[in-house]
Order: structure tokens, then C-alpha cells, then sequence
């Protein structure tokens, strides 16, 4: 079991930056791999980011490449999104996502556990 909480979404003007954190716990929440999505208003859930337990090895989706950064507290098991250089089209709901599962997966239905979710708003 690993409970998520998210935080750090709010308004920002185009080109900045803002970052993402959220907070794991539970017994297993420090083995756990991380992974973020995001949610606009009437599209599907897409993935962002993922890092694994270690904090060794992270991927990408190739919209946010060079502009997003993952990465971890092991201390605090926190994990943070930062987002740089934000576009109209980052505009989303973000979700913070947890697996047991090895490698580094990319789909939703990979992820066992989920957060509230967030909301970025970028204004252009």
C-alpha cells in the first residue's frame, strides 16, 4: 500500500517555471516507483515522468524533454516534478503515481496507486 499526496500546482505565465512535489508513505512507499501524468479537460490521461525507487534511472515523455526534471527525496520519499520553460499546453490536471512493478512503465494502467491530483495552469 503507498498513499500519495501531491502539492505545488497553481497559476503561472508562460516560459516559467513551477514545481511539483509529492509526498509517499506507507509500507511500501520507500521500494516504490514514481511516476507523474497529467489530465487537460477532455483528453486522456498521458504520462509525464517516471523515476524509479533508486532514483538511478529516469524517462520522459517527449513533449516535456529538456524542460521537465523528476526527481528524489529518499529521506522525506518525496518526489518532485520541476517544470521549466512552461507552455499554454502544460495546462493540466498533473497526477502523482506509484508501482511496484520493475522497469520503468508509461501507461496508466501500470500504476497501482494514485494521488488527488493537482492543477497547473499556464496562462499565455
Amino acid at each position: 500500500q503507498v498513499q500519495l499526496v501531491e502539492s505545488g500546482g497553481g497559476l503561472v505565465q508562460a516560459g516559467g517555471s513551477l514545481t511539483l512535489s509529492c509526498a509517499a508513505s506507507g509500507p511500501s512507499a520507500s521500494t516504490a516507483l514514481m511516476g507523474w501524468f497529467r489530465q487537460a479537460p477532455g483528453k486522456e490521461r498521458e504520462f509525464v515522468a517516471a523515476i524509479t525507487w533508486s532514483g538511478l534511472s529516469t524517462d520522459y515523455a517527449d513533449s516535456v524533454k529538456g524542460r521537465f526534471t523528476v526527481s528524489k527525496d529518499h529521506a522525506k520519499i518525496t518526489v518532485f516534478l520541476q517544470m521549466n520553460s512552461l507552455k499554454f499546453e502544460d495546462t493540466a490536471v498533473y497526477y502523482c503515481a506509484a508501482t511496484n512493478r520493475v522497469g520503468l512503465p508509461t501507461t496508466t494502467r501500470q500504476y497501482d496507486y494514485w494521488g488527488q491530483g493537482t492543477q497547473v495552469t499556464v496562462s499565455s
